[in-house]
């Protein structure tokens, strides 16, 4: 079965930073796609950085461009989202999702899921 747990969530100032992992089970990195979303209070779940499986090319929103980071290290089936320069606006629950194969960065794109950390980003 593929299971994905986020974690390193917390409470942060802002300018501070955080990494994220997610850990991963069931599955190949190389065949799937993977990426961070999240999701703020009365705001829909959005794309926050996504590796694509076809090239290893890496998606990042907008938002996040030069502030944050996905790496992944395939030894430990872990991925990571360095998060440097926090806003509140970065303020939201965190989570991992993956597809197998070629996938788009955005939630409907992602079959499975894991359990969300929270980010708290205090101005």
């Amino acid at each position: 079965d593929v299971q994905l747990q986020a974690s390193g969530g917390g409470l942060v100032q802002a300018g501070g930073s955080l990494r994220l992992s997610c850990a991963a089970s069931g599955f190949t990195f190389d065949d799937y796609t993977i990426g961070w979303f999240r999701q703020a209070p009365g705001k829909e779940r959005e794309g926050v950085s996504c590796i694509f499986s076809s090239d290893g090319s890496i998606y990042y929103a907008d938002s996040v461009k030069g502030r944050f980071t996905f790496s992944s290290d395939n030894a430990k089936n872990t991925v990571y989202l360095q998060m440097n320069s926090l806003k509140s606006e970065d303020t939201a629950v965190y989570y991992c999702a993956a597809v197998k194969g070629e996938g788009i960065c955005h939630y409907y794109g992602m079959d499975y899921w894991g359990k969300g950390t929270l980010v708290t980003v205090s101005s």
